[in-house]
Parts: C-alpha cells; structure tokens; sequence
C-alpha cells in the first residue's frame, strides 16, 4: 500500500464515513423508539414509559451534536478532497445535499420543541405528535444523502461531455435505480440497530442488578420492536441482492465468490480463498445463489469472470457480506428467544446468559452497520461514479493529506472520548429509579 494522495484521501474519508455512521444511525432509529415508548405511556397511563421516552431523548441530544460535527466534516472533504469528482458531480448531488441539510434544521427544530415542552400541554397526545416531524426529519436526512450514494452505483440524470456534467436533471439523479433498495435497508437497519443497542444498555443494567420495572418494560419494548425491525431489515437485504444482481452483478459476484456465469449458482459461506481463486473450506448452499438473484433457482448469476480485471471489486468483501449476514441473523434469533422466553410462562427470561446475548447484540448491530458500509463504497471500487469516473482520478493532488488525517483523526478520539463519557455521567447521576419517583412520585411508590 503507498501512501499517496489517493490512499490518504480515501484513509480520512473512510475514517471519518466510519465514526460519523455511528452517530447517523443512532440519529435515524432513536427517535422512531422515543416516539413508540412516548405513545405507549400516554396510551396506558404508564410512567415508566414516559420516563423512557425522556430519558432516550436527553442522551438522543448529546449523538446529535457530535453528528452535527462529522457530518459537517464530511460536506468539508468532498470539496477538499474529492475535487474532480466535485467538478463532474457536484451540479447533479447538490439538490439532494441541499435538502439533506434541510431536512436536519426541521428534525432540530422540532427536537428543540419536543425536549423543552414536556408536561406544557394538557393533552400529552399533543407532545407526543412533536416526535411525528422529528421523526420524519431524520429518516428524510437519511433518505437524501443515501440517494447521494445510490446516484454513484447507478448513476443517471446527467451527460458527461469534454468532462463536465450537462443536461442535468437532479430528479432523475436522485431517482436512479439503487435509490429505492439502498434507502430502505438505511432506515430498517437504522431502526434495529438502535432498538438494540437501547436493549444491550438495558440488559446490561439488569445485569448489574440495578433494573426494576423500569428496565424490564424497556428491555420488553426494545426487543420486540428489534424484532419487527430485524425482519424488515431481511426483506431490504433480499430485494438489495436482486437490485445487485441485475445493476451490479460484479459487486454480488466479487461478495460471493462467484467466478463463472452459470444457473442454480451455489451459495458460499464464509470458507477461504487461495492463489488460485479456488474455494476452500466453505458451506455450500445449492443453488440459493440464483435464488437469492432472481426468486428461482433457474436464475442465471453472472460471473466476475466476464468483467475487466481492473474492473473487479477486492474479494476481501465477502467476508464483509458474511459477517453482515450472520449478525442480521443473530439479531432475529435472540429477540425472538427473549420473547418466546417472555411469553412462555415456564421459561425465565432475565436469565444471564439470554441476557448476555442481548448485550452483545447492540455492539454487533453497529458492526453489521460498519460491514455493511464498507461493503457497499469498497464493493464499488475501482469506480467512485460507477462507469464514468475512478477513484484514482477523483482524488486530490495536493499535499498534506496527511497532516489533515492526523487532526481528524485526534479530532474523532477526542469527540468519541467526550460523548462517552457525557453520556455515563448524565444517567449515572441520576438513576431512573430516582427520576420516576421525582416525576411520578404517586404511581412511583
């Protein structure tokens, strides 16, 4: 690996991509779990769910300032680093780059709103329904800079002559065929994740023998919304593969190992790969390759074989794509055992090792969320405009990239320490118990 311009440009960007995508995600799932905690206890007059929602909403503020930071971070190197794409791209990008900024001044708004008129109406209902344009501000965020990302897989709106970008029309950009299968698996992974990370910091706390009603209501809340969400997140990763197999065949093909063009094409878990290309050590599973293309197992699935060398996404994405998978698939299993534990009377399921399971599954939530991203922008290369423009002619030329890394990434360190920390003292000091029986002093006791 050298460590010029191109590497160092696609270092800070993929580090900043990387700590800023922890923060997105949390900014797009909490406030869907903040509005159904807020709906239930308005609906059954439960306290522990009003509490639920305040308490989501107060840590919700401290991930949307540090999101604020290295999303800000990200519209700085794409002009700084990225200029020549900037050059071709930037007219047909703007809109949408527009409207995501739009999209986070209405979320902030109605989240300014939201936090400081708790207990101002007589109607809760009528707080509850400042969650509906929160809400709606952040999945929209969400939608317009994915449909950035989908415009470089599949882009359109524009023609390219003599190196610049004419006839655009930024509709039809943001419409491109990738926008619809990308921005659902955004959102519906956005969603489970955060439902289970809400649920690995409660399961942790029941752990620590410091979780009464409280916690037990939230860990019950998390787990079956994670559920939903975990199911809803399977049907996006299932359309997202048939959207590959038919736009970007080499980027499924490089994910599964997949060399030759052929019918009931096998699917490969994990395994190795040597020299040779050839396939060792792995789980075959007949024919669902095709299956999973096209819905049948006569379903042809094009090989990588048929693409340009220098056109080939690294094979080093399957691993990715296994890793992503089988975290996908863990979180269905361990929400669904909690709450078949829940409802089965004769089973316990505050038991340690169930809870232990849920505590692991938020941090491997976010893990999937980092596999899955890199995934996506490494499984597009050599292409940074897929057909129309490399990453190797994207990039900057100037020096000092990586001067600019090192601050960056001192930057993100310090960031990361301080949101951590901000976050343990604001709960630590003042535990929910505490704050139910201020609150809710009557039903409390």
């Amino acid at each position: 690996m050298v460590l010029d311009s191109v590497m160092l440009s696609r270092m800070l960007t993929s580090t900043t991509l990387a700590f800023h995508i922890i923060f997105a995600t949390i900014g797009v799932g909490v406030p869907v779990m903040i509005s159904i905690a807020e709906f239930m206890g308005i609906k059954r007059n439960d306290p522990h769910y009003l509490l639920l929602a305040r308490r989501w909403a107060r840590g919700f503020t401290i991930t949307v300032a540090v999101g604020v930071v290295t999303g800000t971070a990200i519209g700085l190197q794409l002009s700084m680093l990225w200029p020549s794409f900037m050059q071709v791209a930037g007219q047909v990008i703007a809109l949408p780059l527009f409207m995501e900024t739009f999209a986070f001044f209405f979320e902030a708004i109605f989240l300014g709103i939201y936090l400081y008129t708790w207990d101002r109406f007589k109607n809760k209902w009528i707080h509850w329904l400042l969650t509906i344009p929160v809400m709606i501000g952040s999945s929209a965020s969400a939608l317009f800079i994915t449909t950035v990302n989908a415009f470089m897989n599949t882009p359109q709106g524009f023609e390219l002559k003599d190196g610049k970008a004419i006839n655009i029309d930024p509709i039809a950009a943001m419409l491109n065929p990738a926008t619809p299968t990308k921005v659902f698996h955004v959102l519906t992974t956005a969603y489970l994740t955060s439902a289970l990370i809400l649920g690995a910091i409660t399961a942790f706390a029941i752990l620590r023998k410091k979780g009464g009603d409280y916690h037990k209501k939230a860990l019950r809340l998390t787990m079956v919304s994670g559920l939903i969400f975990a199911f809803g997140s399977a049907l996006a990763g299932d359309l997202s593969a048939k959207f590959l197999a038919e736009y970007q065949p080499e980027k499924l093909a490089a994910a599964e190992w997949h060399f030759e063009s052929e019918k009931n094409a096998d699917l490969i878990v994990f395994g190795t790969l040597d020299e040779q290309n050839e396939v060792h050590n792995e789980i075959r599973l007949p024919g669902f390759l095709s299956f999973l293309a096209g819905s049948s197992f006569d379903t042809e699935v094009i090989g990588l074989n048929e693409f340009p060398e220098d056109e080939r996404p690294p094979l080093w994405v399957h691993y990715l794509f296994d890793l992503m998978v089988s975290i996908g698939f863990y979180s269905i299993f361990i929400a669904a055992v909690f709450i078949v534990f829940w409802k089965w009377k004769k089973r316990n399921e505050w038991n340690k090792p169930l809870l232990w399971g849920i505590v692991a599954s938020g941090p491997l939530a976010m893990l999937a969320i980092e596999f899955g991203w890199i995934y996506a922008e490494v499984g597009r290369q050599p292409w940074i405009l897929r057909g129309y423009m490399k990453v190797a002619e994207a990039a900057t030329k100037a020096d000092g990239v990586g001067l600019t890394f090192a601050l960056f990434v001192g930057l993100y360190i310090i960031l990361g320490i301080l949101c951590v920390v901000v976050l343990i003292k604001m709960f630590r000091n003042k535990p929910a118990e505490a704050e139910l029986e201020q609150r809710f002093p009557r039903k409390a006791s």
